[in-house]
């Protein structure tokens, strides 16, 4: 058993029959990259991955699928023929390392014209630990039998056919009997590595619109707005569920989710600067990781990364009247040549401004924070003026460097974070990134991967900017 098999880990993935891959299987280490043409697969390879991460995370098949594009009909193989009820699927798998030892999870999916589970199976230890049927298409479930190695050899019960049921068998195991444990291990295996997955994609100009303030009625507006309402309703289904929506209190101070969220980096991470102010204030070393690994990938000089608070002044009429700021309202950016950075000793920097609009002197009041880089002698700038490469760099080193606590995910809250692993999971990994700024995003890759405790899998255009990296493992698709 090597070092990565204490904290359970994805070491392979299945795509048995999943939109062009046929009887595929990829190996997966530490630090793997997908390579090939347009239309090789690197991107399904990875939504097969996501899917099976939101199932072990409790999601229902619906929504585990729907993040698709094309929906469950485009995870059909192609070509693949109906048979005689009508119906066609897809299947997908994956083995995890981990105590138990190598964990293995098949997974057979209904597409149309019905979406439902109609096969799963785990094996792990020699033993076939969990199967699942759909043995009544008239029904909304499946009958699973799991290992038992007591009196009677398998326990049999209905499970919903929306579900994983690997996710649902340390509700229904006792764990009495030896083999009754050894399935609740290797259920708790696949599900801890399967939830400690963080798809990221970076989007600059979802990005820029959050720095801004966001501009009424834009595409990227629009987004973030939409992510909100996700969240919100994913909160509400939680508590629908009867997990709390409060949170015990943690050292960045918040409590609700909603406020834990602005904290926590999203998959687009557009709400960056609230992320960068909390890690400044908890994390000063891995803050200063992050400060050097920018400079080394940015154009000009980076001596800080700050998030301040971004200040909108009422118009004129609005100050001299006592009335509400309306469209006239300003917005003040920090100055890109004129700054005064001091903490005191309380940890605050203050940072001159200058005025976008107007030139009114009114009080001020702050919407929201704003992410700044510093520049050192020519001043501050705000993040969203950085190039595409720069901004998509720096999103994808603070998710490096940082971990589930920092992230808009949901690890297995009951096994220690020591006993887990995050895995980083980025399509395009090198997309508006030059060959420096690839090669240093790799670079650090392979410094975090090493530790033992983060692990990336990442699609890329160029392979060759990770020659000469140690430890990082190509997979070409498509030969």
């Amino acid at each position: 058993m090597n070092t990565y098999s204490v904290r359970p880990a994805v070491t392979e993935l299945r795509l048995s029959a999943f939109k062009i891959h046929r009887g595929v299987t990829l190996p997966i280490g530490p630090l793997t990259l997908l390579a090939g043409e347009s239309g090789s697969g690197k991107s399904s390879a990875l939504q097969a991955y996501e899917i099976l991460s939101r199932l072990g995370s409790g999601e229902p098949l619906a929504h585990a699928v729907g993040k698709v594009a094309g929906g469950p009909e485009a995870c059909i193989p192609a070509g693949a023929r109906a048979d005689e009820q009508g119906r066609r699927g897809f299947r997908i798998g994956c083995t995890v390392d981990g105590p138990v030892g190598l964990v293995h999870l098949d997974l057979a999916v209904q597409a149309e014209p019905e979406l439902r589970i109609v096969g799963e199976r785990l094996t792990g230890g020699g033993e076939t630990l969990l199967t699942t049927a759909l043995t009544d298409p008239a029904r909304r479930a499946v009958q699973a039998a799991w290992h038992t190695a007591g009196a009677t050899p398998v326990t049999r019960a209905p499970l919903p056919d929306d579900r994983l049921a690997t996710s649902l068998l340390p509700l229904r195991v006792a764990g009495k009997t030896a083999g009754q444990r050894l399935v609740l291990a290797a259920a708790e295996q696949v599900v801890v590595a399967l939830r400690s997955v963080f798809a990221c994609d970076p989007r600059p100009e979802v990005m820029r619109a959050a720095g801004r303030g966001g501009a009424p009625g834009s595409e990227a507006t629009e987004t973030v707005k939409v992510s909100k309402a996700a969240r919100t309703a994913k909160a509400a289904g939680a508590a629908t569920r009867g997990r709390s929506a409060v949170r015990p209190g943690a050292a960045g101070g918040w409590g609700r989710d909603e406020e834990a969220d602005e904290s926590r980096l999203r998959s687009s991470c557009e709400n960056l600067p609230a992320v960068l102010e909390r890690t400044s204030r908890e994390c000063t070393r891995r803050h200063a990781l992050l400060v050097a690994a920018v400079r080394d990938a940015c154009a000009g000089p980076v001596d800080g990364l700050h998030a301040v608070p971004r200040e909108v002044k009422p118009a004129a009429g609005a100050a001299a009247t006592g009335g509400v700021p309306g469209d006239g309202a300003e917005r003040t950016e920090p100055g890109t040549t004129a700054a005064a950075w001091g903490d005191g000793g309380t940890g605050q920097c203050g940072v001159a401004t200058r005025t976008v609009r107007g030139a009114v002197r009114a009080s001020s009041a702050t919407d929201g924070m704003r992410a700044v880089v510093d520049r050192g002698a020519l001043g501050m700038m705000p993040v969203e003026q950085l190039g595409d490469g720069e901004l998509r760099f720096l999103a994808l080193a603070l998710v490096l460097l940082t971990g589930p606590g920092v992230l808009e995910m949901d690890p297995a809250g009951e096994i220690p974070s020591a006993c887990q692993q995050l895995t980083v999971m980025a399509d395009g990994l090198d997309r508006c990134l030059d060959r420096r700024q690839a090669r240093e995003l790799l670079a650090l890759a392979v410094r975090m991967t090493e530790r033992g405790h983060v692990r990336l899998l990442g699609a890329v255009r160029d392979p060759s900017v990770a020659e000469g990296l140690p430890g990082v493992q190509v997979l070409h698709l498509g030969v």
